[in-house]
C-alpha cells in the first residue's frame, strides 16, 4: 500500500512537525502494510490557519461553481474505485466485493449527490419583508471513524464543501490510507488550497487539538458516543457547533403474519455486514414467542454460510474486525452474554477455523436473550446477534425503546401499513420498512444517545449552513 509520508495542507502535500508516525496494519494477518505521521497540535493548528485563509474566497465561489468542482470530486473518485476498495480491504479487512460495492460506490454516489445539491438547493429565498440567506458556517473540523472510512469522509466534507465551508479532516488513525486517497482526489478536482486539508493522527493529539481549536466553527464527529460526549463538552464551553452520530443498538422487529423467513435471512445479513462494525446495524431482533423458535433455527443457518475467510478472495462475505482492540472488546461482550445466561446457538469467543494471525471473530448467534442483558443494551460493534422474544406489540415496542440509543431499524410486518404504524412508535431516527433499501439522500442519525443531526441530503447539508436574514 502507497502512503504519502506528509499532511495535505493548503493544497500540497507537506512534512508533518513531528517524526512520529501510525503503522496501519492488515488486520487479517497482522502485516504491517504502511506508515503515516502521527501529527500534533501544530498540525493541526497549520490545517486550520489555511483552512481559514481559504474560508472567504471559496464562501463567496457561486454555488454552480462549486456544484462543478464537485463534480469532478465525483469523477476523480470514480477513476479511483478499485484502488479504493483494495485499499479498504487492506486496511480495515472488509471483504474486497463489499469494499467495492459499499466502501468505494457509496461514497461516489453520495459526491455525486452534493454536486446536484449545490447547484439547486435554495441558499436565498423571500419570505415576507424579508430576504433569508443560508451561508457556510465556517472552517468545518471532521472527525472520521473507520468502520465506513470513506463514506464517512464524503459525508462530512461533500456537503461542507457544497456549502461553501472549508474543512479540516482528521481520520481513524486505523483507516488513514484511504483518506489519503480522498485527498489525491479533492487535489486533482481542482479545489482552491486551503479549502481541504488533512491532518493523520490519533485522537487524543490531532482529535482533540481540532476539536478544542478557537478557529473551527463546527465539529462533525462520528464515533462512540463516549467521545462524542467529550467533544460535545468541548464544543459547548466554547459555544461551538457540533453535529454528532454516535453508537447505535437498533431493533429488528418481526411482527406476526411478517415473512420470517426473509426478516430474520435480511436481519442477519444487515448486522454481519462489515464484520458487523456498522453503528446503524440491527443486532436485537425481536420474534413474537411463537415463532421464535423457528426464527433461532433461521438465523443460525443464515449464520452459517458467512464462514470467515481471505478479505481479499472475491468469494469472501465475512473478513476480520480492525483491530486487537476491537477483537478482544467482541469477545468480551460474547463471554459476558454467556455468564448472563444467554444460550449461545453460533459462533463464540474462540477465533474461528484455529486462526492464529488476523483478528477474527466468528459469526455468532445468542437466543433467550433479555433486554436487561449486556449484550442487549451495549454496542457491540462486531458479527453478534441478540434474539429476543416478545408476547404482543407493546413489549415489543418497550423492547424496541428500551436503550439509551435511537439511530436505526427495521419493522416487518404482513402489509407496509402495520409496519410503519409500528415504525412511528419507535425512538429512532431511521427505519426500513419490509426490506425497505438505503437511500442515500434520506436524512440519517440518531435520537437521544445516538446523537445531534443529520447526514446526507439536504438535512446533512442543512448543518453546515447558518441563517441570516435582511428586513426591507
Amino acid at each position: 500500500m502507497k502512503a504519502h509520508d506528509g499532511m495535505y495542507i493548503d493544497g500540497a502535500w507537506r512534512p508533518a512537525a513531528g517524526a512520529d508516525t501510525i503503522e496501519v496494519v492488515n488486520p487479517a494477518d497482522e502485516r504491517v502494510i504502511a506508515a503515516v505521521p502521527a501529527g500534533t497540535a501544530e498540525d493541526v493548528d497549520a490545517a486550520v490557519r489555511a483552512a481559514r485563509a481559504a474560508l472567504p474566497g471559496w464562501a463567496a465561489t457561486p454555488p454552480a461553481e462549486r456544484a462543478a468542482r464537485l463534480t469532478a470530486l465525483r469523477d476523480a473518485l470514480a477513476e479511483r474505485r478499485e484502488e479504493i476498495a483494495e485499499t479498504v480491504t487492506a486496511e480495515l479487512g472488509a471483504p474486497l466485493a463489499f469494499s467495492r460495492a459499499v466502501h468505494a460506490g457509496l461514497p461516489i454516489t453520495v459526491a455525486g449527490s452534493y454536486a446536484r445539491l449545490a447547484e439547486s438547493y435554495a441558499f436565498e429565498e423571500t419570505v415576507g419583508n424579508s430576504t433569508v440567506f443560508q451561508e457556510p458556517v465556517g472552517v468545518v473540523g471532521a472527525i472520521t471513524p473507520w468502520n465506513y472510512p470513506l463514506h464517512q469522509i464524503v459525508a462530512k466534507a461533500a456537503p461542507a464543501l457544497a456549502a461553501g465551508c472549508t474543512v479540516v479532516l482528521k481520520p481513524a488513525e486505523n483507516t488513514p490510507l484511504v483518506a489519503q486517497l480522498f485527498a489525491e482526489a479533492v487535489d486533482a478536482a481542482g479545489f482552491p488550497a486551503g479549502v481541504f486539508n488533512l491532518v493523520t493522527g490519533v485522537g487524543p493529539v490531532a482529535g482533540e487539538a481540532l476539536a478544542a481549536h478557537e478557529d473551527v466553527d463546527l465539529v462533525s464527529f462520528t464515533g462512540s458516543t463516549a467521545v462524542g460526549r467529550q467533544i460535545g463538552a468541548t464544543a459547548g464551553a466554547a459555544v461551538k457547533r457540533v453535529a454528532l452520530e454516535l453508537g447505535g443498538k437498533s431493533a429488528n422487529v418481526i411482527l406476526p403474519g411478517a415473512d420470517l423467513a426473509k426478516a430474520v435471512k435480511a436481519g442477519v445479513a444487515n448486522v454481519l455486514a462489515n464484520s458487523g462494525q456498522t453503528c446503524s446495524a440491527w443486532t436485537r431482533m425481536l420474534v413474537d414467542a411463537d415463532r421464535y423458535d423457528e426464527a433461532v433455527e433461521l438465523a443460525a443457518a443464515a449464520a452459517a454460510k458467512y464462514a470467515p475467510g481471505d478479505p481479499a478472495d472475491e468469494t469472501t462475505r465475512l473478513g476480520p474486525v480492525v483491530s486487537a482492540t476491537q477483537r478482544d472488546r467482541v469477545r468480551g461482550y460474547i463471554e459476558r452474554g454467556v455468564e448472563e445466561g444467554a444460550r449461545l446457538v453460533t459462533g463464540g469467543p474462540r477465533a474461528p477455523g484455529g486462526r492464529e494471525d488476523g483478528y477474527w471473530i466468528a459469526p455468532t448467534v445468542f437466543a433467550d436473550v433479555t433486554p436487561d442483558m449486556t449484550i442487549a443494551q451495549e454496542e457491540i460493534f462486531g458479527p453478534v446477534i441478540s434474539l429476543i422474544r416478545y408476547r404482543d406489540e407493546e413489549e415489543a415496542l418497550r423492547i424496541a425503546n428500551g436503550t439509551v440509543y435511537g439511530l436505526a431499524g427495521a419493522v416487518w410486518a404482513a402489509d407496509d401499513a402495520a409496519a410503519v404504524a409500528f415504525a412511528r412508535r419507535m425512538d429512532t431516527g431511521q427505519v426500513d420498512i419490509n426490506g425497505g433499501r438505503f437511500n442515500p439522500l434520506a436524512p440519517f442519525g440518531g435520537y437521544k444517545q445516538s446523537g445531534v443531526g443529520r447526514e446526507l441530503g439536504t438535512h446533512g447539508l442543512a448543518e453546515y449552513l447558518q441563517t441570516k436574514s435582511l428586513q426591507f
